[in-house]
């Protein structure tokens, strides 16, 4: 025990991607420590190297911190918030409270782990207990090695690897009572949550995310719950389907750590004991979980996941820039490719897309439209409310060919076979592209194929009602291919 620690100082909580009570180790060892317990988090744009959030992540996070600001007040904690860099914040508050021990979950991104690295460092020679915990995956990257004693690059490999070694372990529960420190005076100054301007204004765009989630740890737990009494028994044969409600939908809480992967494990492994759900479809998801798993181990063995191509030999494919009008018809869903387009509304109305058509919305901008896989991510960072940055980046490389246990270059998805095989009935298309509703589902996903009385029928013109194709597939295909070819011959 460190001498300031034996002198009854408050214990410091560093709050980031965790914003929880349950299943918190950071927060658990505070109360173990018997001190009082400040719980703050830094809104930190300012250090090197980190990324500031996207719009629609700045929307959850706000509604994220309401959420766990209320949860610690009744138990009795409170949460503080201060803005500004973290590595001069968190030591200032430390000392000025005469903190005995600080705790956070951590982090795996470069920039984020020189930051947490430096403040442990500073406040460890200062004779703090300075301790980090893994909060946020199954198993920590640098433990999952090759039998070469290197980083995994082929997920089925890795994962077995993960399912090979203990079981994480059960989740812990919340604390049912904290006693919150008083503020120190002398520290810095805390600010309130609305004075972060993390909610859009003018022009508000966040209504349909405001209908479509509820942040926070008590709707994390709610929608694991509902997943599992009615998703679950379906997920294998369905989550392909973004016309079904087969999907777990905990992508962005996760992100926040408002619910951990050792949660979700658990409950679904207990569903399956309790004859609640099929083996079969609970394997599924946990290999999700595993993808995840795995997105972050690339991250931390490649900190330029979001800005280099892990592949090097596309370092020298030639991207095309496209138009602005090409974007903007991407970015707006209006390509003229009902699928592509339904995904692209989605993804503004509500923040989330479904797994499905990112890979075939990607697949378009990348394959279709040759633009470099980074502007989607760009794009995908901003209005994601599950913008992770380890998912994020990995998945976009996985779609261009260039990132670790890739798709082929040349797989590219044909967005009307898609659409036919997993929006059968046009369901979805006709959700968030309702001017086509009314097309037989025939010709739901290729309307300009559709006879001039059907369209007529149907009340669509093209392209008045909705744009015909800014691309030609087929022949976007064989560019695309063509230039892969000459990549892969220079590279040969």
């Amino acid at each position: 025990m460190a001498k300031s620690e034996a002198q009854g100082g408050p214990a410091l909580v560093w709050l980031r991607d965790d914003l929880r009570l349950t299943d918190q180790p950071a927060l658990a060892a505070a109360v173990a420590s018997g001190a009082p317990i400040l719980c703050i988090y830094v809104f930190d744009e300012e250090s090197p190297g980190l990324r500031p959030l996207g719009g629609a992540s700045r929307w959850w996070l706000h509604h994220s911190l309401k959420a766990l600001g209320a949860s610690l007040e009744a138990i009795g904690g409170r949460l503080d918030i201060l803005l500004g860099r973290a590595g001069e914040l968190v030591p200032s508050v430390a000392r000025a409270a005469g903190a005995s021990c600080v705790f956070w979950t951590r982090r795996y991104e470069a920039p984020a782990i020189e930051v947490d690295s430096r403040v442990k460092a500073e406040l460890s020679a200062e004779g703090l207990r300075v301790e980090s915990f893994n909060g946020q995956l199954l198993f920590e990257p640098w433990t999952i090695r090759t039998k070469m004693g290197e980083f995994y690059k082929v997920f089925t490999p890795f994962w077995k690897a993960c399912l090979a070694l203990p079981d994480p372990g059960a989740p812990t529960p919340a604390p049912r009572k904290l006693t919150a420190a008083q503020w120190p005076s002398t520290a810095p100054k805390r600010i309130a949550l609305d004075a972060l301007g993390l909610l859009p204004v003018k022009p508000d765009w966040a209504e349909g995310l405001c209908a479509a989630w509820s942040p926070g740890e008590a709707g994390a737990k709610a929608r694991l719950s509902d997943f599992l009494d009615e998703g679950i028994a379906s997920y294998a044969s369905n989550r392909d389907r973004p016309d079904l409600p087969a999907t777990s939908r905990l992508s962005a809480h996760l992100r926040f750590g408002e619910i951990t992967a050792r949660q979700a494990l658990a409950a679904a492994r207990h569903a399956v004991h309790a004859g609640k759900a099929p083996a079969l479809d609970v394997e599924k998801f946990v290999a999700e979980i595993g993808w995840r798993e795995f997105s972050y181990h690339l991250l931390f063995h490649n900190p330029d996941l979001a800005r280099k191509n892990f592949q090097p030999r596309f370092d020298s494919f030639p991207w095309r820039t496209p138009s602005d009008a090409e974007l903007m018809a991407w970015q707006k869903g209006l390509t003229g490719y009902p699928i592509v387009d339904a995904g692209m509304r989605e993804l503004w109305l509500t923040g989330t897309m479904h797994n499905r058509v990112r890979m075939i919305a990607a697949s378009f901008l990348i394959k279709d439209l040759m633009a470099d896989w980074r502007i989607g991510e760009e794009w995908f960072w901003d209005t994601l409310c599950d913008a992770d940055p380890a998912s994020n980046s990995a998945s976009w490389q996985w779609v261009a060919g260039s990132g670790a246990d890739a798709a082929p270059y040349f797989r590219v998805f044909n967005p009307i076979l898609q659409g036919m095989k997993f929006d059968p009935d046009g369901a979805y298309v006709r959700t968030y592209v309702p001017e086509l509703a009314a097309l037989p589902d025939e010709w739901i996903h290729k309307p300009w194929e559709a006879p001039p009385l059907v369209l007529r029928a149907a009340q669509v013109s093209l392209p008045r009602d909705y744009p015909m194709p800014i691309v030609d597939h087929g022949k976007a295909r064989d560019r695309a291919l063509a230039a892969f070819a000459e990549v892969k011959a220079a590279t040969a």
